[in-house]
């Protein structure tokens, strides 16, 4: 009974960042040719994913997240991420709500140096922890993180995205981490691409540990509205956060 009223919220949180997406986005045609799998692109969107990682140890977790993004207007962006995890990590399968993520963008600048065009973004990251802890789901943390990243087209099918971001708890257990991160974004014919998303997380609060990760990404917009994406994840280190993962995803355009 508990498990079908969180599907139930779950489903609903779904609706209501379709309805956001859908009356608030400006969908033209140039939004359309950006792919929200840049995190810095000007695009309004809803993916759901699901993803399977193996921690070692004969443990694993299973993720499923709800991401939305609107454009509010042309150099403001707003992303709503709702996280969901099923773990054995403790020792018997638990299930139960990870995190809110709210992260409001800024594109105070955009233009071009000589042939290569760029975009600047500032925003700051709201994580609100479900304090699932206890059940193995979560850091037990929520965190306020500043960031600024930049949107490199190195030509008219290949993008960088390097981006900074500094993580502080402001409840919960004490985080104190600087991620540096590095996107590559590759456009493929028939409307699919290739993504490589590299992660560096230094984490002060535990003897500088590095718990580094490499994620690439397949997809394919099979219409100017709907697509579908795979993952394949590595971790990366002494330190990793997981071995392996696979995931799966859907994505709206709006």
């Amino acid at each position: 009974m508990i498990l079908n009223l969180k599907k139930i919220i779950f489903f609903c949180a779904a609706s209501t960042l379709i309805s956001l997406c859908a009356t608030s986005a400006v969908a033209d045609e140039q939004e359309r040719q950006e792919n929200p799998s840049n995190p810095l692109s000007a695009v309004s969107n809803l993916d759901v994913r699901a993803q399977y990682l193996d921690l070692g140890d004969d443990f694993e977790r299973h993720k499923y997240s709800l991401e939305g993004a609107t454009m509010l207007n042309p150099k403001f962006k707003l992303k709503v991420e709702l996280h969901y995890w099923e773990t054995d990590v403790t020792g018997s399968s638990e299930h139960d709500w990870e995190k809110l993520l709210v992260k409001p963008i800024l594109f105070p600048k955009e233009g071009a140096w000589g042939d290569l065009k760029y975009r600047l973004a500032v925003g700051l990251e709201w994580v609100h922890d479900f304090d699932n802890e206890d059940k193995g789901i979560g850091g037990g943390s929520s965190t306020l993180a500043p960031f600024v990243g930049l949107a490199l087209a190195v030509s008219e099918k290949t993008t960088l995205i390097p981006l900074l971001q500094h993580d502080l708890s402001y409840d919960g257990n004490s985080v104190n981490m600087t991620s540096l991160r590095l996107i590559g974004m590759h456009s493929l014919p028939q409307q699919m691409w290739l993504k490589l998303d590299a992660k560096m997380p230094i984490d002060w609060q535990h003897d500088e540990e590095i718990p580094a990760s490499v994620e690439l990404q397949w997809g394919k917009m099979f219409t100017k509205k709907y697509g579908a994406f795979i993952d394949g994840l590595v971790g990366v280190g002494g330190d990793r956060p997981y071995d392996y993962g696979v995931g799966i995803g859907l994505r709206t355009m709006f």
